[in-house]
């Protein structure tokens, strides 16, 4: 037996060398294809379709350029002698394979239109989406089964179980929701409070079992509150406090409220976050955010409430009241406001208060403020009955005027007023406790909210609907008249309404619902609290007419928003802009001169998010004649391949042939590209 170094045994080439010859070149035929496909459509294509692509042209090319030839009458099995043969072979067998690449990019085409390339995921973003999509999972199973404890499960599914039976009166099932959002934890709970404040959209007894949930929250141990609140403040609590209450005063939804005493002897309550109440939190805004993104993207409902973006603001909101040094500079602009009312009104000084917080006592999960010591308007229904009816008159008067300035005239307003965050005091006034909700409004949106306010109480439909129009949105095909309709019975009604049902203030944001005009965030917050301000004037002054009582107020606090030294400085501060821009006008006058003269003046072009829109003018062109272009050549191709004639090349070939073949392959290539860019686009 022979041994030789080669692969070669007897003038054969060893198997498993042809074969790894082969798959080397069909792999690098395969991929160079692939990169060859995506640079002639000019967009991107996904890479393993392409490498498929690539082989099909590497295995079909060859035989496909195999029967050209014979058809043609040239050898296909060997190398013609003559050198006009030989590029002629050659140059139709690139012909061939270039016609099968072109099939394949078709194919290429075909299946991107039907099933569009989409980006590999980042292996980490994946890990973590399934991470997310577990914690989903398991809190979606969490919420169900808490759900079906309570009995509440006819609220998803309809049925009639065991415990759902037992739950035979409206009141019965009003406790059973409670007590579902309360074991849900502090999202839900926090949802359940937006709602009780909705009295027209929830119906008694649901309405009142809500507002339970303004302190009536599962507690925690005394052990897990101490453990947080050393950890957050870094000392051993007595180093802060000389005492603190072990029994809370009361649990909220994201906390829970211990009186205590500070070193110093101050008096004060410490609010201490749920320990898992960010991860809960961020958990169920991850579920909220969904649900909201698909209820928007399949109901018209959502789709006209925007419940994707009041979900998002929701979440948001919920997710800045976890950190407390929010809270205690929210409770410092309030306070500063209150401070301020009452040096404008003596005789109303203290009828309203706000706690002091103590930074020094104070973390991101725990603060520190002074001792409000009441009772929630909501569970002081004994103390309010011991008041006589002018006592209670002055404490609603008194609130409706701090809340409308605050919101009208300094723009810093409680966001969250529900009747558990108003404290009614052992000495007959009133303070207001939990800032981690504040609305901000600035002075121009103030000054158009006055205006809407003063119209609406005097029931001037057409300036109030104009005065709408300046805060929201509205979008271009909006049917004024119809709008302005709406609005006017709306106010009609109110103003005629008895009684102490219902609100203005929601059902002015029906209307710009109902006509699909967008809300803005501050609008929505300062409306939402004038109808909480509603419900809380009404539990301490049962037929308070807050639309009758507000009216008086409007002139003065138009003329406070609007009053002479105000305009003045407005005045002084447009005059000064005038004159900057009138100094700067002769600069630009010369340089438009200029410009003419030197025939430099262009137009640009710009769409309606502010881009330059003379580059889509320019790609719009170029595709257009590059269209027309690849048209007139498949055409050409065409004629050229019926008509036949032109010298003889070889065999049966001739000039025309060929150059219709070659003229036709771009044409084809220059449609498939125009196809492909079409629907890119529309992706």
């Amino acid at each position: 037996m022979r041994s030789r170094p080669d692969r070669v045994i007897d003038g054969y080439a060893d198997p498993v060398l042809v074969t790894l010859l082969i798959t080397v070149v069909a792999v690098v035929c395969a991929v160079l294809v692939g990169f060859i496909a995506r640079q002639v459509l000019g967009t991107p294509v996904g890479w393993p379709r392409s490498i498929v692509v690539g082989l099909l042209v590497f295995f079909v090319g060859v035989p496909f350029a195999g029967w050209v030839l014979r058809q043609t009458g040239l050898p296909t099995s060997a190398v013609p002698t003559r050198d006009e043969d030989i590029w002629l072979w050659l140059g139709l067998i690139a012909l061939s394979i270039s016609w099968v690449f072109a099939i394949g990019v078709a194919a290429l085409v075909a299946s991107e239109a039907i099933f569009p390339t989409r980006p590999l995921p980042n292996p980490i973003d994946v890990i973590r989406a399934a991470l997310r999509r577990r914690k989903r999972t398991r809190r979606y199973i969490q919420i169900l089964t808490i759900a079906s404890r309570h009995g509440v499960g006819w609220l998803f599914h309809g049925g009639h179980t065991r415990v759902e039976r037992e739950l035979s009166t409206s009141e019965e099932r009003a406790r059973a929701i409670v007590a579902t959002i309360n074991d849900a934890g502090v999202s839900f709970v926090k949802l359940g409070q937006v709602l009780s404040t909705r009295r027209d959209l929830i119906p008694e007894p649901y309405l009142s079992a809500l507002a339970s949930l303004q302190t009536s929250a599962t507690t925690l141990p005394w052990e897990t509150i101490r453990e947080v609140i050393e950890t957050d403040l870094g000392r051993p609590v007595d180093e802060v406090f000389t005492e603190v209450d072990p029994i809370p005063l009361a649990a909220a939804s994201v906390a829970q409220v211990h009186r205590a005493v500070l070193r110093d002897g101050s008096r004060v309550v410490v609010k201490v976050q749920r320990p898992v109440a960010r991860a809960q939190v961020e958990a169920d805004a991850d579920i909220i955010g969904r649900l909201a993104h698909r209820a928007e993207a399949r109901t018209r409902v959502g789709r006209d409430l925007r419940i994707e973006s009041v979900a998002r603001g929701f979440t948001t909101t919920l997710l800045e009241e976890l950190d407390y040094r929010v809270e205690a500079r929210n409770t410092e602009m309030i306070r500063a406001t209150v401070d301020r009312i009452d040096s404008a009104e003596p005789a109303r000084r203290g009828v309203v208060t706000v706690p002091a917080a103590f930074p020094e006592a104070s973390s991101p999960r725990v603060l520190t403020m002074e001792l409000v010591d009441g009772v929630a308007l909501g569970d002081a229904v004994d103390r309010l009955a011991a008041l006589s009816a002018e006592e209670r008159d002055r404490l609603a008067e008194a609130l409706m005027t701090t809340v409308i300035e605050q919101i009208l005239v300094y723009g810093v307003f409680h966001a969250d007023l529900h009747p558990g965050n108003v404290l009614l005091k052992s000495d007959g006034t009133l303070g207001l406790i939990d800032f981690g909700a504040v609305g901000i409004i600035e002075r121009s949106t103030r000054q158009h909210m006055t205006a809407f306010l003063l119209a609406a109480l005097s029931e001037n439909d057409v300036a109030a609907t104009d005065a709408l129009l300046l805060i929201v949105a509205a979008p271009d095909d909006v049917d004024l008249n119809a709008f302005r309709h709406d609005v006017g019975v709306v106010l009609t009604a109110e103003n005629l309404r008895s009684g102490g049902q219902g609100s203005i203030f929601t059902r002015i944001v029906d209307v710009i619902r109902q006509h699909r005009i967008a809300l803005p965030g501050e609008l929505a917050s300062a409306l939402r609290s004038f109808a909480t301000l509603e419900g809380c004037l009404r539990v301490i002054v049962e037929d308070f007419d807050m639309v009758g009582r507000a009216l008086p107020l409007m002139p003065s606090l138009l003329r406070r928003t609007l009053s002479l030294t105000r305009t003045a400085t407005d005045l002084q501060a447009a005059a000064v802009i005038s004159l900057a821009r009138m100094q700067r006008m002769p600069q630009r006058l010369e340089a438009l001169l200029t410009g003419i003269e030197r025939g430099s003046i262009g137009i640009t072009l710009r769409s309606d998010d502010g881009t330059d829109a003379s580059g889509i003018l320019t790609r719009i062109t170029s595709e257009i004649a590059s269209t027309l272009v690849s048209i007139a050549a498949v055409v050409i191709a065409v004629v050229l391949i019926v008509a036949g004639g032109g010298p003889v090349l070889g065999g049966s070939v001739t000039l025309f042939s060929v150059l219709g073949a070659v003229i036709g392959l771009f044409g084809f290539l220059g449609l498939l590209r125009v196809v492909r860019r079409t629907f890119s686009r529309r992706r």
